[in-house]
């Protein structure tokens, strides 16, 4: 055997290893028809369409300067967005968007990938196809490809989009390159984590962690250091992203670093998985005690358990990042200064004139808007116990389905207040230690809890799309990304209050600062409610999958 093994070409092999990756690869494509073009999309349009607004907003040379200058001079903001560079139109562009693509294209990416490795052997999926004639390497590989193609589509829509609204070309292609760059990066970290980990759960969140640390060093770095040139800000890939600086005489070589990265995790991943077994993992779970505890014993104890451990990371997340938020609140007013225009945006962002309430309403905002992801996920925590033949075990007893459901349910609803809560709480403590005025903490955590109505809202959907159309529950990725989307960059495109009211957040009153009345919150949660009713009771009529 040793012989013939010796007698086989090393090129046959390898061949042997990437078998059907072709197949797998249309699969992948097929199967993500809808999430892949709706991220890309979404993503390109955004970034192309940005220069006619900021256009519109600061329309004289003499205007640019002034915000370039108001915003890198405020720590506080370069820590958020970065520096900027350059302070004509496509600088601006760079400024705002190199950051925030950079972190979409890493979502997307992730998600691509483990998705299409991870997703697929938990499922048992994988050991079916491989039983034909798949190699080893060949899912590993199809994933990847589909990211690569996501990534280099995106690419191309970003150059060519600000190519031809009239930003130069070299800028254009390099603010591309940034953000599909990023992305194949995070695709390889996302492959390397889908060896280390037993579950898509786990390989996304380790994934996600990767993530939130490289915001994390971005942010330290350039709230340090004013031209990005910070050990921190190059330790983090997003970091790489903002110092390609598209449209201020680009540094090509930064690619390079993309490039050494994307090569190094794809290796490593391509290392790991033929040291392993199929379904197999190198970080495998803990065994658990010889007795279960009572807690164990229904339907709400065992939700509990397979979720409180995200529960858990996104509580401390959050904390954390009310803490940063409120430390930086204090710097609102200064980040101004006399521009008037870069008032209206954060009033407009905020809803209230007193630009620090603004500041405040906007970062409450943008906690509500991502707590969509933590309840969507706790949602679909269900389709994910019944697509791996979990919940079948489960139902098969004394336990009914809108009981198994209303567990993972009461874990979805009630995390949200809690995620919302200790974070406004966390945003509202750190401010009123920075001006010495603790009187704010509860308004402040009010606002934050004023979130859960339209966050509810979106998991409601979720809920529906689980009991209706279970097999496009993918679908609710992109109505979160869309409101995310919508809250992030709608103010700085100045879009019609329609549009921005195709997100439940647009409904909100901007609080603190503002009044409210209880229309907008009964409405939500009528809504809310409707949905989670009629999502149900589909549940309970369909067939399990």
């Amino acid at each position: 055997m040793t012989a013939v093994a010796a007698a086989v070409p090393a090129g046959t092999a390898r061949s042997r290893q990437l078998a059907g990756t072709g197949a797998l690869l249309r699969l992948a494509l097929r199967r993500d028809r809808v999430m892949i073009p709706a991220w890309v999309l979404g993503l390109g349009l955004v970034v192309a369409s940005l220069g006619s607004s900021f256009e519109a907003l600061y329309g004289t040379a003499a205007e640019r300067a002034e915000l370039a200058g108001s915003m890198t001079a405020n720590g506080s903001m370069r820590a958020l967005y970065g520096p900027v560079f350059s302070d004509s139109l496509g600088g601006l562009i760079a400024w705002r968007m190199a950051g925030f693509g950079a972190v979409l294209a890493a979502v997307m990416s992730l998600l691509i990938v483990v998705r299409h490795t991870r997703e697929e052997e938990e499922t048992g999926r994988q050991e079916l196809l491989s039983a034909a004639m798949v190699g080893r390497r060949a899912p590993l590989t199809a994933a990847l490809l589909a990211a690569l193609l996501a990534n280099a589509v995106l690419v191309v829509l970003i150059a060519a989009g600000l190519a031809r609204s009239g930003r130069p070309a070299g800028g254009s292609l390099a603010l591309g390159l940034a953000i599909g760059g990023t992305g194949m990066l995070f695709a390889g970290l996302a492959a390397v984590a889908a060896q280390l980990t037993e579950s898509a759960r786990m390989a996304k969140g380790l994934t996600g962690a990767v993530l939130g640390l490289a915001f994390a060093l971005r942010g330290a770095g350039d709230a340090a250091d004013a031209t990005a040139g910070s050990p921190l800000t190059w330790a983090s890939p997003l970091g790489w992203a903002e110092n390609l600086r598209a449209y201020a005489d680009e540094r090509w070589w930064v690619l390079l670093l993309f490039l050494a990265g994307t090569a190094l995790t794809v290796a490593a991943a391509y290392a790991l998985t033929a040291r392993r077994d199929l379904g197999m993992s190198f970080l495998p779970a803990r065994p658990g005690p010889a007795r279960a505890p009572r807690s164990l014993a229904g339907p709400f104890g065992l939700a509990w358990r397979l979720q409180r451990t995200t529960l858990g990371g996104w509580t401390l997340g959050y904390v954390c990042a009310g803490a940063v938020f409120g430390g930086i609140a204090k710097g609102a007013s200064d980040l101004v200064g006399g521009n008037q225009r870069t008032r209206e945006i954060f009033e407009r962002m905020g809803g209230q004139a007193r630009l620090t309430d603004a500041f405040l309403a906007t970062m409450v905002g943008m906690l509500g808007m991502v707590a969509a992801i933590y309840a969507a996920g706790a949602v679909l925590r269900l389709r994910g116990e019944e697509s791996a033949d979990r919940a079948e075990p489960v139902l098969a007893g004394a336990v009914g389905r809108l009981r198994w459901a209303a567990g993972h349910l009461t874990v979805a609803y009630a995390g949200t207040v809690v995620v919302l809560g200790f974070g406004g709480l966390a945003l509202g403590v750190s401010y009123g230690i920075s001006v010495g005025d603790t009187g704010r903490v509860g308004p402040v955590l009010a606002a934050a809890l004023a979130q859960v109505p339209a966050v509810w809202t979106l998991t409601g959907l979720a809920v529906l799309a689980f009991g209706l159309l279970p097999r496009a529950t993918t679908a609710v990725w992109a109505v979160v990304g869309g409101c995310l989307a919508l809250g992030w960059i709608g103010p700085s495109l100045n879009l019609p209050q329609w549009a921005m009211d195709l997100s439940p957040y647009g409904h909100l009153p901007k609080l603190p600062g503002t009044e409210a009345t209880a229309a907008p919150f009964v409405w939500l949660l009528v809504l809310s409610a409707v949905f989670l009713a009629a999502g149900l009771a589909g549940f309970r009529r369909r067939d399990i999958d």
